[in-house]
């Protein structure tokens, strides 16, 4: 189990460090096109996959997913609650704010490192 959640808590620290060095903003490239967090990350099973060929309940992120909305349509990383309000990823993006979004993002997988690394540490 420890190995499970060092895995994860080092893929959590890959999107930090993707975040951080300005990923999910568009590219020069293609400045119409947003990036999905999660989605388009190497972290995803499906990246750079046009069409999905893994199920996402497959992620690591899943088990961040309440169990009531692990069956429902979409990207289950984007239903994941990044703070108290219960805002998501989906959520936000209804905001437009990709500021918002980032820094919601950011912050929760800052948080959650940090609790994992001390479960890893507890033994737990």
């Amino acid at each position: 189990m420890d190995s499970d959640k060092r895995q994860m808590i080092e893929q959590l620290k890959l999107e930090i460090e993707v975040i951080e060095k300005g990923g999910y903003s568009p590219s020069v490239r293609e400045p119409r096109v947003e990036p999905r967090p999660f989605r388009d990350s190497v972290t995803c099973l499906n990246f750079a996959l046009e069409d999905k060929q893994h199920e996402c309940s497959s992620c690591f992120l899943a088990e961040f997913v309440p169990p009531e909305l692990r069956d429902r349509e979409g990207d289950l990383c984007h239903k994941i609650p990044l703070n108290a309000r219960g805002d998501t990823v989906e959520s936000l993006e209804r905001e437009n704010n990709l500021d918002k979004m980032r820094t919601a993002i950011l912050s929760w997988l800052k948080t959650t490192v940090a609790r994992l690394e001390k479960e890893v540490s507890a033994g737990r």
